[in-house]
């Protein structure tokens, strides 16, 4: 295969009007998720739980993949193994320690029973394929309603929960001593990221889910230090990474999953570029002043 050959497998525009207006659905629902993703990512990262984000994706493709060897419904699979893999890790990981070993546990097993199920699966090869890199671009109007219920309980739970839920990921030593339910609230959290990581599974697959709740909001911290800016920006990035990956997939021929992941390792990069950039003006500014 030729370079042009390459090119037009990846970059395809022809028909390019006519197929856009059938992917409304997909639009509407990689906003949402791009919305969840860019918010709970930054609790993920204060807390320190991008391993975690990982486990609980291994369980929730086992899930998946359970669903569509039986024939059911795929997103409630992988919601159901979503939630049971946070629950384990919210009720059995309190300290980090405990959390990665679990972790460290789950996710080969979660990703052998997936892998099980798949080869028990004689249906088309397209489905197993989805759910390691996503397959967002054929949401049907069920599966949207699903995922914006979904989306909203997330994004309703993380606005009750966000005060006390910053203190203990910023300080959980003070905020312990301030009568904080750290636990409660810890393990309500860890089933609020299933789902997200449930929802994400749809867009990026199994294999690539830290790209939509782990870069983005990476990238903002790098980037901005207002907690609500950092937000904004994590969801901004987040919600350009999923809509301009469906975009850019419907041009091609290839999985969503590289378009997206592409693009929100590029925000990643422009940001750090841009934060190293700032710190070498601030270094050059200080050496001046003493200097003075």
């Amino acid at each position: 295969m030729d370079l042009s050959e390459i090119w037009g497998t990846v970059f395809s525009f022809e028909d390019y009007a006519e197929i856009l207006p059938l992917v409304s659905n997909s639009l509407v629902a990689g906003a949402l998720l791009g919305l969840v993703g860019g918010m709970i990512g930054i609790f993920v990262m204060l807390r320190d739980m991008a391993f975690a984000v990982h486990g609980i994706a291994e369980l929730s493709f086992a899930g998946a993949a359970f669903a569509l060897l039986i024939g059911s419904n795929v997103v409630f699979g992988s919601l159901v193994g979503s939630v049971l893999a946070s629950l384990v890790l919210g009720l059995m990981g309190a300290a980090a320690k405990d959390r990665n070993s679990i972790i460290g546990v789950l996710m080969p097993f979660g990703l052998g029973l997936g892998i099980l199920f798949l080869a028990l699966y004689q249906g088309r090869s397209a489905n197993k394929f989805g759910l390691l890199t996503g397959q967002i671009v054929a949401v049907d109007t069920v599966q949207l309603g699903l995922l914006a219920v979904c989306s909203v309980i997330v994004l309703v739970a993380l606005v009750a929960m966000w005060r006390p839920l910053t203190f203990i990921s910023v300080d959980p030593a003070v905020a312990a001593a301030r009568g904080v339910p750290a636990g409660r609230l810890s393990v309500a959290f860890m089933v609020v990221l299933g789902l997200a990581v449930a929802l994400s599974i749809q867009v990026v697959g199994a294999l690539l889910v830290l790209s939509l709740l782990i870069t983005p909001a990476a990238a903002a911290i790098r980037v901005a230090t207002n907690p609500v800016v950092t937000v904004g920006l994590s969801v901004v990035f987040a919600m350009t990474s999923v809509v301009g990956g469906i975009l850019l997939a419907l041009a091609g021929s290839l999985p969503i999953s590289p378009y997206v992941t592409t693009i929100s390792f590029l925000i990643y990069l422009v940001c750090r570029l841009i934060a190293w950039s700032r710190d070498r003006v601030r270094h050059s500014e200080t050496l001046a002043a003493q200097a003075a």
